[in-house]
């Protein structure tokens, strides 16, 4: 047979490799997230989403306000992240056509009852902003922040959405003409759209004109509040382009003529006209740098300090941890495997075996099993689970696969990772069920499915019971909870289920020693070794390390800004898991050497007491963050606590498993390298 020359073979097999890799990273985009460009002209279309505050965690559909609303609302399509966040977006009113300007444009007049007004009142006290989106772009308001040391050096920022309303100031209460001694508020009825947009880059050559079209790159909102007037009778044919006397120019050039603030009269009610503005803006922002505005860092500085401070704790066990591994034990190895290299030594070695203390005399009882071992167990596989899952979610987010511009990406890799970490769970359960001698396989395996998730989802849908009766997009329609259900008992349960099996069939994991028919005495303990206070030792050094993220967290989702720091995230959880670890085994050398050789339960509970500290925390950020009038709400108060709840059981159950896991591993090394008779 004829042979092909190999060299001239592997030259075009790389070749044509090179030419797919090149056509493959000129079409590769994330799902959700590819360019579109928009033609002059072509008309664009804004949605609506929610309203939202930083007074209250309660967040409504723009729709449940008597806004005004196209012929038709149409609901957007939406992932299982989305509709879990309750970001529901819809069709609006608001119509544009790429580089058209246009000034006072029409939305709708509208005549609100008293009831109505109040409404708006209420959503206006407690601070609530819309939420608006164009070609996947959230509306902000551009902001000047300075620097509290450089207060000469300022950069824009933007604030998502735009306020709904705002409260007139003394002075301006008598120039509104209202009359009332309690607080007025105003409605911003008008607002100013500001597009940029960026023309199509050809070949290096960016024109006005291009015929690929532009890409919008920006988003902006100013509202203003505008008791518009107009003449004669009001002509509902003419909207959007009816005259308004408070506009000023013929046609309209985006100034307005003296006028009074829409003020919101609870009262009486009163009539509304709703207008706006639509400029388009020509920005250098590429658009793959249209987001960078909404991520800017303006408290790198702190994330730092916070990493420094997590790293001296981290640095302060190390040194305790590396004190006993090769100080203490590693006399103690040296004594009882007689490899003193003197004679001194080797009779003071034997002087100290025939009086000896501490971890070398439970040796026979440090790997008795606990009780509720099957409990054990169980949370040790959905700590793994809850493990694996956070570890390819920050893999994930830190190579940038995660962006807030795929919307609700985030919270659906979460499920997705969680669901298919199903099968390491049901492993790791059987495995530690079998060494602890738990006879019913089936039990535990679907303990494993159900116990962490079936909590979760407990509460989670008592919230919704409560979000339902109240009207707030926080509920979760009932078809989203089905398909959590089918992921759960279709997916995640057989998956549990088969990893069990893989594990019992594995042989069962061998420990060094035997134990003893009969338990060991335990003598009494110091008071800094009971259980409570070793939890609550073990806790705060945890959440020392954490705590400056976590306050980072928290605040970025009270003020519904975006958190795209996972970089330092990944840092700090690994610390998290290392300060878990050290502190856990220093604390359980610790009891072991006072003779208490019950470290099972007490290892995932001394580690886990972290989740406690957040809880609290959440829940001091919670009373002082929060309007007084959300205190005593039900709804908001248990909407927040619910979703801190879970958030802190998953914590508890994950920080849990770090300690248990690496005190086992430290057990199973000091007991096996010591010579038992």
């Amino acid at each position: 047979p004829r042979k092909i020359p190999v060299g001239v073979t592997m030259r075009q097999v790389v070749a044509l490799a090179f030419a797919l890799c090149v056509v493959q990273s000129q079409g590769f985009y994330l799902p959700g997230v590819a360019p579109r460009a928009f033609k002059d002209g072509e008309a664009v279309q804004m949605k609506v989403q929610t309203l939202v505050s930083t007074e209250t965690p309660l967040q409504f559909d723009y729709y449940q306000l008597p806004f005004c609303e196209p012929r038709k609302i149409h609901d957007l399509p939406e992932n299982l992240g989305e509709a879990l966040a309750g970001e529901k977006a819809h069709t609006s009113a608001f119509k544009s056509r790429v580089k058209v300007n246009e000034y006072c444009k029409v939305l709708c007049r509208k005549n609100y009852t008293p009831q109505q007004m109040e409404e708006f009142q209420d959503f206006a006290i407690l601070e609530y902003r819309v939420n608006m989106r164009l070609d996947n772009l959230p509306v902000a308001e551009m902001i000047n922040f300075a620097f509290e040391d450089k207060p000469d050096k300022t950069m824009q920022i933007y604030n998502l959405g735009y306020a709904l309303g705002g409260k007139l100031a003394p002075e301006e209460k008598a120039a509104a003409g209202s009359k009332a001694e309690s607080d007025t508020y105003v409605l911003n009825n008008h607002l100013r759209f500001k597009i940029k947009y960026h023309p199509v880059d050809t070949d290096g050559v960016i024109t006005e004109g291009s015929p690929d079209g532009s890409y919008i790159v920006g988003f902006e909102v100013m509202p203003f509040s505008i008791k518009h007037s107009y003449y004669g009778k009001w002509n509902a044919s003419a909207v959007p382009y009816h005259p308004l006397t408070s506009c000023a120019g013929t046609p309209p050039n985006g100034r307005f003529e003296r006028h009074q603030p829409q003020v919101i009269d609870p009262t009486e009610g009163g009539q509304v006209i709703f207008s706006y503005d639509i400029e388009w803006e020509k920005s250098m922002v590429k658009w793959a740098s249209r987001w960078d505005v909404y991520l800017q860092m303006t408290d790198d500085n702190i994330h730092w300090f916070s990493i420094v401070n997590s790293f001296v704790i981290l640095v302060f066990l190390t040194g305790i941890v590396a004190l006993i591994m090769l100080r203490i034990l590693r006399k103690d190895f040296a004594r009882y495997n007689e490899m003193a290299l003197t004679e001194e030594e080797l009779v003071e070695a034997n002087r100290e075996m025939r009086e000896e203390t501490g971890w070398k005399l439970v040796y026979g009882d440090v790997f008795r099993p606990p009780p509720l071992a099957r409990i054990l167990a169980v949370f040790v596989g959905s700590g793994f689970q809850l493990f694996v899952m956070t570890i390819l979610t920050l893999c994930f987010a830190t190579l940038g696969f995660l962006s807030p511009a795929n919307r609700g990406a985030l919270l659906s890799s979460v499920l997705v990772f969680f669901v298919l970490m199903g099968l390491p769970a049901g492993y790791m359960s059987a495995r530690f069920s079998k060494l602890l001698k738990e006879e019913n396989q089936f039990k535990t395996a679907f303990l494993t499915g159900t116990l962490f998730p079936g909590v979760c989802f407990a509460i989670f849908f008592a919230v919704n019971i409560i979000a339902w009766s109240k009207r707030s997009s926080t509920a979760v329609p009932f078809g989203t909870l089905m398909v959590l259900a089918v992921l759960w008992f279709g997916v995640s349960l057989p998956l549990v289920f088969f990893g069990a099996f893989l594990g019992y069939k594995k042989d069962a994991l061998t420990v060094p020693v035997q134990t003893n028919p009969i338990p060991r005495q335990i003598p009494p303990q110091l008071w800094y070794l009971q259980l409570p206070v070793s939890v609550l030792m073990g806790g705060l050094l945890s959440f020392g390390a954490v705590f400056v993220e976590m306050f980072f967290i928290i605040s970025s989702i009270w003020q519904h800004r975006f958190y795209y720091m996972f970089g330092f995230l990944a840092l700090v959880f690994a610390i998290l898991i290392i300060t878990c670890a050290e502190i856990t085994i220093v604390l359980c050398y610790l009891h072991l050497c006072a003779e208490e050789y019950r470290w099972w339960w007490r290892s995932f509970l001394t580690s886990g007491a972290v989740a406690g500290y957040m809880w609290f925390y959440g829940a001091y950020h919670y009373f002082t963050r929060a309007h007084p009038a959300a205190h005593y709400d039900a709804l908001a108060s248990s909407v927040y606590f619910g979703y801190l709840t879970i958030f802190c059981y998953a914590v508890w159950v994950l920080t849990g498993f770090i300690g248990f896991f690496s005190t086992f591993q430290f057990i199973v090394k000091i007991y096996g390298s010591i010579k038992i008779d």
